[in-house]
């Protein structure tokens, strides 16, 4: 008698394009559900977290929110939640929000480096029950170019780095002023392609199995 394999859905728990386009481009086509998660309600709550246990809990709490959300439509799925910040001179720094916010940020790190931390976490569904879990963090060194005046206000004129952490990407606009990195470029555009890997494996779903 054959055994009937069940298809493992994979749902990114971000409305991140960045991730999106991440998986896309590395063969998996996710379901797209957005948390809700209060992130500053939640970071409020955690002051005694470093860094790295702030990303984490954060995308703990997207990818808890939507495997709630979504386990009677994918009973059988795999939902990652991610969370992003910059660490740069002692401070996290997450999205600007609004123009003056991006300029001042753009400003104070020109020329210097920070840490990028992308938070993980993974929720196995099967057969409509939570199965596993796992989650962990990856930190990349960012050296940041240094623009000039009128770059930086062209750049901040653009509204691209008012959505996103640290108020700079890699893979658009951003990427003219970023001098280098030392780590993984997909954790830096939002999702750690061997992090999610490591921990898609730890509850059971070999990513090969996602590929579209």
């Amino acid at each position: 008698m054959s055994v009937q394999c069940v298809a493992v859905r994979l749902v990114l728990a971000s409305a991140s394009p960045g991730r999106l386009a991440v998986l896309r481009g590395a063969g998996v086509d996710p379901v797209v559900r957005v948390s809700g998660v209060d992130e500053d309600a939640l970071t409020a709550t955690l002051v005694d977290s470093t860094p790295a246990e702030l990303v984490t809990a954060l995308a703990r709490a997207k990818a808890d929110a939507v495997a709630a959300d979504v386990v009677t439509e994918y009973p059988d799925a795999v939902v990652v939640g991610c969370d992003s910040m910059l660490h740069i001179d002692g401070e996290l720094v997450g999205k600007p929000g609004c123009a003056d916010a991006a300029s001042r940020r753009w400003r104070a790190m020109a020329g210097r480096t920070g840490e990028l931390l992308t938070g993980h976490a993974v929720v196995r569904l099967d057969q409509g029950e939570h199965s596993a879990t796992g989650s962990g963090a990856h930190i990349t060194l960012v050296r940041f170019g240094a623009p000039s005046a009128e770059e930086i206000e062209a750049y901040v004129g653009t509204g691209e780095p008012l959505r996103v952490a640290g108020g700079f990407t890699l893979d658009g606009r951003g990427g003219w002023f970023v001098d280098g990195i030392d780590g993984d470029p997909s954790s830096v555009i939002g999702i750690s392609l061997p992090l999610t890997r490591r921990l898609l494996a730890e509850v059971g779903v070999p990513v090969v199995s996602l590929w579209s």
